[in-house]
């Protein structure tokens, strides 16, 4: 709910109750906001906590090495030849998320995405959508790691590697639910070994690693143009739109680009 922006209307109602009174603060997680909220609205509590942090025993994992530019056409080709029920895949950002969206869309699958920028009424009709099957796959930010309970999720793929041990637990925590088991498919790249060296010991185990026998992992990345950009005549038609405002620089420069190519500024 905080990633979702109702931090200041939690405050807003917390304002409104009695100075004295009894609180129970009930959460899944403890990450540093949460903790912060704990500090602000109780005294001398006395906690409890159930389990830890390691992933459920009826998810099964794999890695799937890959490097970036390659890992649209992967999941597309994981898609085709796996046995799944719905499919949960993690993006870090909501460009990244809606660009995957769009491109699967266009190659025919059924998919949804779910992000912050993404109106009350949006994502209700995207979780409705992928609850009832009307969309088998969902692709989404860490908005929807906690709290979203699909029981028929067979896979979460993570298209992004997430940032913690604790994160991935949550992520891949959305299937293997009431005793069903679940896949957790992780696409990494080479600078990602750390961070899998400590989800590895959180589990206990190695995790297999695999390839597709048929898929081009040799492919070179697109050739991105180094000229510079003429000045756009009508920079109003190219304004950013809200689901890239939060994105990386270089996400947003890659927008900009191909707005520019579209309405014929091509770089010199």
């Amino acid at each position: 709910m905080f990633d979702m922006g109702f931090l200041p209307d939690i405050r807003k109602i917390i304002k409104q109750l009695p100075e004295k009174r009894q609180t129970l603060l009930f959460s899944a997680t403890m990450p540093a906001d949460v903790r912060s909220l704990t500090r602000e609205i109780l005294r001398n509590p006395v906690t409890f906590r159930v389990g830890d942090n390691a992933p459920v025993p009826t998810v099964s994992h794999a890695l799937y090495p890959v490097a970036n530019h390659l890992k649209t056409a992967l999941l597309m080709e994981i898609l085709r030849e796996t046995d799944t029920k719905s499919v949960l895949v993690f993006a870090r950002t909501k460009y990244r998320t809606t660009k995957v969206a769009m491109q699967m869309k266009k190659a025919g699958f059924p998919v949804t995405s779910l992000q912050g920028n993404l109106s009350q009424t949006q994502r209700q009709t995207a979780l409705s959508g992928f609850r009832d099957g009307r969309y088998r796959i969902m692709i989404a930010t860490d908005i929807a790691s906690r709290g979203i309970d699909v029981s028929q999720i067979s896979h979460v793929i993570n298209y992004d590697m997430p940032d913690t041990v604790e994160a991935y637990t949550h992520r891949v925590g959305r299937t293997g639910r009431a005793t069903k088991a679940g896949d957790a498919f992780s696409f990494v790249t080479s600078d990602e070994k750390k961070l899998v060296n400590s989800i590895e010991y959180a589990l206990g185990e190695q995790i297999e690693k695999r390839t597709l026998e048929h898929f081009d992992y040799l492919k070179p990345a697109p050739a991105v143009s180094s000229g510079a950009l003429r000045p756009m005549r009508n920079p109003a038609r190219h304004k950013l739109p809200p689901q890239f405002r939060s994105s990386t620089s270089t996400e947003k420069s890659a927008f900009y680009r191909m707005a520019s190519r579209a309405s014929g500024h091509q770089g010199r």
